[in-house]
This record gives structure tokens, sequence and C-alpha cells, in this order.
């Protein structure tokens, strides 16, 4: 499992009041980002559209883009922002995008109701919080404090999955003994929270850190209470998959590069961040590199279906789907050995060799 972090971790957003939306493995010293040798580089250019959210989390896709690894792997890529996750999923489902990455809760649920998504890479894991009042920090300590209260969420997200899931393990039904409020953004939720309009809510990375910089308090992280949880899954298609295979190796080497650069270059990680997450530079470094995010580009496929068994169990979803077949963890370790080979000292490469056999097989 990912236990290895970085060392100093269903979202940010570039307009903070109005956007919705593991760490590393052995590290070696920074070092700056190199093309591939001039025999591996594709001779054509394969169009590829990829969804996005100006999040922390996302930040694989920006350095890909920044760094040029899409074009070097023979991409021609297209970034497209979307304020939340149902947009981007929506996208996806109707051909407009070929991947894009929007939380694991929310791409579960088109599963379940017959969307034929697959899962074929990480793009981040865990990164999601409970916030309140300083006044009411304490009674929030433990799940039952939950019970009777008025809890904001954004719709679809990952850690308002794992925390229902969280409370439906605890003996508590969240139907009925918590009112639960759906939201838009992760800002609406801070805002209903500081208004009083609700008791309590649940952001995630940075604005989490927002929130104690606005007086609020982080009463608990989601790793809290589904350790390792995945978040942010990179899913296409099935049919997009079959027919343009080329193009999703292709796009996963670039991920695996960018990992690389991410672990090993913070800061001009931060900013390229900088440029698709408006924040302040020091707020970015806490939330990108504090331990409580990850991102990660393996699949992660024991997580995948763990998470899809927890939310069965907790009625969040309604499904007989076999959740194995929406995995495809093929393309990562395709993409994933071609750069062993291209690069057979990299030592981030090799371990997260070693991660895919924990995680996936």
């Amino acid at each position: 499992m990912f236990k290895h972090r970085l060392t100093i971790t269903g979202l940010a957003v570039s307009l903070i009041l109005s956007l919705l939306l593991t760490g590393c493995g052995q590290q070696k010293a920074p070092q700056a980002a190199s093309a591939p040798a001039q025999s591996t580089v594709p001779a054509d250019k394969i169009k590829f559209n990829i969804g996005y959210l100006p999040a922390v989390g996302h930040v694989l896709y920006f350095v890909a883009k920044e760094k040029g690894f899409y074009e070097q792997e023979g991409l021609d890529v297209e970034l497209f922002q979307f304020t939340n996750s149902g947009e981007g999923l929506n996208a996806i489902k109707a051909g407009k995008l070929d991947a894009g990455s929007f939380g694991t809760a929310a791409p579960q649920v088109f599963i379940a109701k017959g969307t034929p998504f697959v899962d074929i890479g990480g793009m981040q894991s865990e990164g999601h919080a409970v916030v309140t009042k300083p006044e009411n920090a304490q009674q929030f300590s433990t799940l039952q404090g939950f019970v009777g209260k008025k809890v904001a969420t954004v719709r679809l997200a990952t850690g308002d999955a794992v925390w229902r899931s969280a409370l439906s393990k605890a003996g508590i039904d969240w139907k009925t003994q918590v009112t639960i409020q759906e939201l838009d953004s992760p800002a609406a939720v801070l805002e209903a929270v500081k208004k009083g309009a609700a008791d309590a809510g649940l952001v995630w990375v940075p604005f989490s850190e927002m929130a104690e910089k606005q007086g609020l308090t982080l009463v608990s992280w989601s790793s809290e209470h589904m350790d390792g949880h995945v978040c942010c899954r990179v899913v296409a298609l099935d049919d997009k998959l079959k027919t343009n295979k080329e193009a999703y190796i292709r796009f996963s080497r670039a991920s695996i590069r960018a990992y690389d650069f991410y672990i090993n270059n913070q800061e001009e990680t931060l900013d390229i961040l900088s440029k698709y997450v408006k924040l302040d530079k020091e707020l970015l470094r806490k939330s990108t590199y504090s331990g409580h995010i990850h991102s990660i580009p393996d699949p992660d496929k024991k997580r995948f279906v763990a998470f899809w068994e927890a939310m069965k169990a907790a009625g969040y979803i309604q499904s007989d789907i076999d959740i194995t077949k929406h995995v495809n963890s093929d393309i990562y370790k395709t993409a994933l050995d071609q750069l062993k080979q291209r690069e057979p000292q990299n030592t981030t490469y090799q371990q997260l060799d070693k991660d895919f056999v924990v995680n996936n097989l």
C-alpha cells in the first residue's frame, strides 16, 4: 500500500469564491527534467483532450503540460477546466474528453448507473477534511457528535462519501440522523459554516488550510476514516480505450514522468501549480506537500475496489456490477515498463513498480 509519504500531503480553485470543483517512493536528488531519447519520441502526435479541476491534487496534469512531457510522448494535449465533478464526467461520457479525474465517488456513481467508465490511473489520494467553528470543534471529535447536526458537503465529493461510510460503520444512519446539505463548491461549504447555516463542513486541500486561515478549525482528515483512500481517479470510456490504446499509454508515460518531477523538484512544481491554482505560494506548499494529500499515477485497483465496497455497504450506491471490470491497470504498467527500459536506474520508476505489485495484483 502507499505508506511512503512526501516529506514535508469525488480541491483548490483558481477563483476561490466560485469554483468547485501518496507520497513519494524512494527519492533521488533533484534533477532537471529531460526529454526522452530521440529514438523513443513518437513521430506522430495524437490529439488528446483532458478534463481537470483547478486543484492541488491535479498537479501531475499541470507538470506534464508545462514541462513538455505530453508533447515529448507524442500527444497534442488540450486541458479543459471544469467547476465540479459532475460536469467533467458528463463531458467524458459525451465523448468530448479522452480522460479526466473527477473524484472516486462520482465516477463510481456513474458506473453504478451504467456508464462504462474505466479507472486507468491515479491523480489524487486522501486530502479531505471536516471543518467547523472553534467553539464547536470538541463536539465533532467523535462521529457520534454529528447526530442531529447540519453538515455541508460538496455533491459527489469523495471526502463526503468517505465520511458517510464512516458514519454507517459507526452505526449512524446518515440518511435520517444527520441533515446533509449538498452544495456546489467547497467555497460555498466554508461560507455555510462561517455563517452558521451548517454546523460543520467537508472540504479538501487547500480549502482545509484556507478554512483555518479564515478562523475555522479542522477537526479530522478523511484518512482517519479510510486510510490511504483513493480520490481522483483518471477515467476514460471503455470504447476509447479499445480504439486508441496507444494514446492512453503515452498519456500514462507523461503522468509517470510528471510524478517523478513533482516529488524531486518542489520549488518548480509549486511555480507550475501557481499558474493553475491561484493561491499564495506558501499556502500551496503547505497543501501540496503537507503529507495529507498525495498525487500518484498508479490506478490502485485494490483501493478502488475497496472504495466501491465501502460505498455499497454505506448505502451510497446500489449496484451488483463487478467493479473490477472497470479498472485497467495494464495501460499504466505498460507505460511504466517502457520508462524503466528507457531509464533503468531511475529510482522513482523502480519504487512505482514495487508499489504496483502491492496495489494492483
